[in-house]
This record gives C-alpha cells, structure tokens and sequence, in this order.
C-alpha cells in the first residue's frame, strides 16, 4: 500500500487513480475485503468538529482525497499528494469498466428509488459486460429488521463489489458497523452521490470547472441550498493554517 498522508488527522493515501483501482480489482478477485472512502474537505472538517469520526473514516483501507481542499492542505502541510485529487466518481467507473472483463458481480446500493437500477443500466451500455446482481435505494432504516433485510439481499446476490452511496458520513458508518455482516463482499465503496451521475440525473461539472479546481463551486451554483455545507470549505482551509502555524 501507498505511504499515507495525515491530513489533519485522517489518514490519506497517496495513490494515483489507477493505482486506486488496481488495488480495489486485486481485492475483488483475491481480497483482503478491502473499503474505500473519498473524504473531501467538508468530511474532515466534521471529523475535527467530531472526533468519534476519526475512527470511522480511518478504519478504511484504501482512503483517497475527493476534493481540491484536502489536496491544497497536504501543499499547506508540507505533505503535497503527488498525484492531485482523486474522485470517487471516476474510481467507481474505472471500477466498473475494470470489473466487466472479470466476470465479477456488483450491487449498487443508495440514492433515491429507482436511481441505482437507472445507473445499472447506463453503465450496463456503456460496458457490456459488467454483471450487476442487485440494487437497492437508499431509503430505509439504517439499524433493525430493515437494514437486517438489506444486508441479507446483497449477501444471497453474491456480490463481490458493493457500491454504498448514502452520502457522507452516513455510508461510511454504515459499512464501518456493517461490513463484518457482508459475507460474500469483498470490496465496497462509499461514494457519494455517484449513483445520481452515472444515472443522468445529475450532471458532473464541465470539464474546465474541474481542472480550475471549481467542481464545488459548479455545485453550488446547481444547487444553492449547499450554502450552509459549503461553509465548512474556508473553515477547513484557514483552519488548517492556524494548525500548520499552531504545530511548527
């Protein structure tokens, strides 16, 4: 595995995107039962606001940042990620494009009803080949004979990779507390709203506002109601200042 990047408490590593999903392939085909998260800014914000997050967030094996914040704290830091940012959304695709010349099963949990069979079928087109053996909407009680019910679908699928898109940190504590109970996954994904991408339901930002490092902005604008969400951007970033002069 990588070396790992501590940023501020949450233990990055300094993987490329082929890198990333070289290691989650190898683990779908032989394990270890290998988890990714892609914290981005906002999610290590709350684990500093929330220590008991830590725990969760750095229980994954493979963790990866999905935001140009957390790749401007490592230059802050003095600890740059060598290869950027790396989003989730395009892990899980190169994933999945991976995946369908293995033969290797995928389920795709989380989003509204109908979103994950909808982005089933998108990605089925884009590569033929891929096998999806179950999806499930993300509306449902995360503890209980409801989420027993959910855990028992994906595991009588025989599901090899399972994508958990319930939006952070809510998935990510939902595998922390859940993966032991997943008996035939070996690799699962917290991603986000990925499941609304892949779909066509919601379209990611063009092309120059990514390569500016302006996705969150594209966002914002798309979405206004994040205003309050996006606050914890220049906390995160004048924040990590104040630590960096805090520990010289």
């Amino acid at each position: 595995m990588a070396e790992k990047i501590d940023i501020r408490g949450v233990k990055f590593d300094s993987v490329s995107l082929d890198e990333a999903v070289e290691i989650l392939s190898a683990a779908a085909a032989n394990g270890p039962q290998t988890a990714l998260y892609t914290p981005n800014s906002e999610i290590v914000q709350q684990c500093i606001e929330n220590n008991e997050l830590y725990e969760v967030i750095n229980s994954a094996e493979l963790i990866v940042p999905d935001g140009v914040g957390v790749v401007k704290a490592g230059k802050i830091l003095g600890t740059p990620f060598e290869h950027g940012k790396v989003a989730g959304i395009e892990v899980g695709e190169h994933l999945i494009e991976r995946l369908a010349e293995t033969g290797l099963s995928v389920y795709l949990l989380g989003g509204k009803p109908g979103i994950a069979e909808q982005a089933a079928e998108k990605l089925g087109e884009k590569y033929p080949g891929i096998r999806f053996c179950g999806c499930h909407d993300g509306y449902f009680k995360k503890s209980g004979e409801e989420n027993d019910a959910v855990i028992d679908a994906v595991n009588q699928s025989g599901a090899d990779v399972l994508f958990v898109c319930l939006g952070a940190p809510a998935q990510e504590k939902w595998i922390y507390e859940n993966r032991s109970k997943l008996t035939t996954v070996k690799v699962m994904l917290g991603l986000g709203g990925s499941l609304d991408g892949y779909s066509g339901n919601v379209k990611r930002a063009p092309k120059v506002f990514i390569k500016l490092g302006l996705e969150w902005f594209y966002r914002l604008l798309k979405e206004p109601k994040r205003i309050g969400r996006m606050m914890k951007l220049p906390k995160f970033y004048f924040g990590t200042w104040r630590y960096k002069l805090k520990n010289k």
